[in-house]
C-alpha cells in the first residue's frame, strides 16, 4: 500500500494546528469524540482497575433516557435526556391518521406522551447537579429502534456556547447558567426503517453545521453560532444517515466533511460550495470520519465493509479511483461505533460486535485483526483512547485494552448497567454514562 510523499507537508501544518487544539482543550471533551474528534484524550491518566467499590470518585442517576455521550468544559459536565411525562400528545384518532407517513417498523419504539427535552449542568470534580433545562416539551412523532433514545444526539460546545441537538425537536444554543439563546428547527425527520436519530452539529469560528440526512428532502446547514441565523444551506441527495460531519483547515480554508450513502463530500465552509466528493460507503453511514497527520479516514459496515484513507492535499473535485486515495481496507469495518485514532493507529470494531482490528494508520497495513474481546457481544458505543490503552463500554461491562502493534486486555469490569454513550476521559478521570447512571472513576 503506497502512502504518497506529497502528504507530509500539509500533515504537519495540521499538526500544529491539532497541536494548538490539544493545548486549549487538555482539560475539556468538547464532542463527543473528544478534543481532537479522533476519540483520543490528551495528557490523561484514567484508572485500569475501577468498579463500584474500587476509584469511584461519584455516582448519579440521570432523569430519563438518553445515549448522548456527555461532553465536559471546565468544571461543567453537560447531559442531553428525554424524560417521559404523564400527559399524551395525541389522540387515538390522531394516531390512526398518523400511520400514513409510511414508517415502516424494525422493533421500534413508539410513545404517546409528551417528553421534556432537558439539558443537564453537573459539576464533574462532584457530580453534584448544577442546573437543568428543559428546551423544549414535545411527543416524539417518530419512532426509535429498541436500541435507540429520544437523547441520542450528541451536544458540542467551543468553551462559548452550547449546542443541544435533539434532531427532530430542533437545535438549541445555550449559555453555560442554561439559559436558551436560540433555536433552529428543520421540522420532522423521517428516518429509515423507523432506526431513529443520532447525528451530532459540529461548530468551528463562528459557525455551527448540522446535517439531516433522511428519507425526506436532506440538507446541510451552516448558521451564525451566536443568532442561529442561516448563512447558507443545501439540499442533499442521501437517503438516512447518522455521521457526524467533521470541519478542518485544509490550506487556510475550512471545509465540512460529511459522510454518508451516496457520497462522502467535502463543502467550503464559507459558502457551502463543494470542494471534493468520493463514493464508496455503504447503506446507513453511522461512523465519522478521522483525520491525523493530512491523512482522512472514512468507514462504514452495514450490508457491506468499507474504510477509505484521503490524502486532503490531492482532494478536489471527484476523487473517485484518484492518486487522493491513499489506500482501502474493506474489511471488518463497525456498523455503529466510531473508530479510534491514536499514536499512528486505527483501531475499529467489526460490525457492531466485540471483534478488534488495528491499522497502520500512514499504510493501512493490518497489526492484527478481528481479535475476540473476551466477555463482550454486542455494543454500540465508540472506543476511547488514552495514556496508551483503549476503554470500550457494553452491556454490563468495560474493557480496558492496551494500546499498540498486540492485543493486550488488560482488565474487564462488571457493572450493572448498560452503555451505549462513549467513554470520556479529562486527567485522571474516567466518565460513563450508562442508561442508569453517570459514573466517575478516578486513580486515587
Amino acid at each position: 500500500m503506497k502512502v504518497y510523499p506529497a502528504i507530509i507537508f500539509l500533515g504537519l501544518l495540521f499538526s500544529l494546528s491539532q497541536a494548538s487544539v490539544a493545548q486549549q482543550n487538555e482539560s475539556n471533551w468538547p464532542d463527543w469524540r473528544g478534543p481532537l474528534e479522533t476519540g483520543a484524550a490528551i495528557n490523561a491518566h484514567p484508572p485500569v482497575e475501577f468498579s463500584d467499590t474500587i476509584n469511584l470518585k461519584w455516582k448519579l442517576d440521570i432523569p430519563g433516557k438518553g445515549h448522548a455521550t456527555p461532553i465536559v468544559w471546565g468544571d461543567q459536565m453537560i447531559i442531553l435526556t428525554a424524560v417521559a411525562t404523564d400527559i399524551k400528545g395525541k389522540t387515538e384518532e390522531e394516531d390512526t391518521e398518523e400511520e400514513g407517513m409510511g414508517r415502516r417498523a424494525m422493533s421500534p419504539n413508539q410513545t404517546d406522551l409528551i417528553h421534556e427535552y432537558r439539558v443537564i449542568s453537573v459539576n464533574k470534580n462532584t457530580g453534584d447537579i448544577q442546573w437543568e433545562t428543559t428546551v423544549i416539551e414535545e411527543m416524539p412523532l417518530e419512532r426509535t429502534h429498541k436500541l435507540g433514545s429520544w437523547a441520542s444526539n450528541s451536544p458540542v460546545t467551543d468553551g462559548e456556547l452550547i449546542y443541544a441537538y435533539f434532531g427532530s425537536r430542533g437545535l438549541f444554543c445555550l449559555d453555560f447558567e442554561g439559559k436558551i439563546l436560540w433555536k433552529q428547527d428543520w421540522g420532522q425527520m423521517e428516518k429509515v426503517m423507523s432506526f431513529g436519530e443520532g447525528s451530532s452539529p459540529a461548530v468551528y469560528g463562528d459557525i455551527v453545521v448540522v446535517v439531516w440526512d433522511h428519507e425526506g428532502q436532506s440538507l446541510i446547514s451552516a448558521m451564525d453560532k451566536k443568532t442561529g441565523e442561516e448563512i447558507w444551506i443545501k439540499d442533499r441527495e442521501e437517503r438516512s444517515s447518522w455521521s457526524t460531519p467533521l470541519i478542518l483547515d485544509v490550506n487556510g480554508k475550512a471545509q465540512v466533511i460529511t459522510s454518508a450513502t451516496n457520497k462522502i463530500r467535502s463543502y467550503d465552509l464559507e459558502t457551502g460550495d463543494i470542494v471534493w466528493e468520493s463514493t464508496g460507503m455503504t447503506r446507513n453511514v453511522i461512523p465519522n470520519p478521522v483525520y491525523a497527520d493530512g491523512i482522512l479516514y472514512l468507514m462504514s459496515g452495514y450490508r457491506g465493509t468499507a474504510l477509505q484513507a484521503i490524502d486532503l492535499a490531492k482532494a478536489e473535485g471527484d476523487i473517485t479511483d484518484s492518486e487522493a486515495m491513499l489506500w482501502q481496507y474493506n474489511q471488518d469495518t463497525p456498523y455503529t461505533p466510531c473508530p479510534l485514532l491514536m499514536d499512528g493507529k486505527l483501531y475499529f470494531l467489526r460490525n457492531n460486535n466485540g471483534f478488534l482490528s488495528c491499522l497502520d494508520a500512514k499504510t493501512g497495513d493490518p497489526l492484527y485483526s478481528k481479535v475476540k474481546i473476551e466477555g463482550i457481544g454486542n455494543l454500540y458505543s465508540s472506543p476511547t483512547g488514552a495514556d496508551g490503552k483503549i476503554y470500550i463500554a457494553a452491556d454490563g461491562i468495560v474493557v480496558v485494552i492496551r494500546a499498540g502493534e498486540q492485543y493486550e486486555l488488560l482488565s474487564s469490569t462488571n457493572l450493572d448497567d448498560t452503555f451505549h454513550a462513549s467513554p470520556v476521559i479529562i486527567g485522571n478521570d474516567l466518565f460513563l454514562r450508562g442508561f442508569k447512571s453517570l459514573y466517575c472513576f478516578t486513580e486515587k
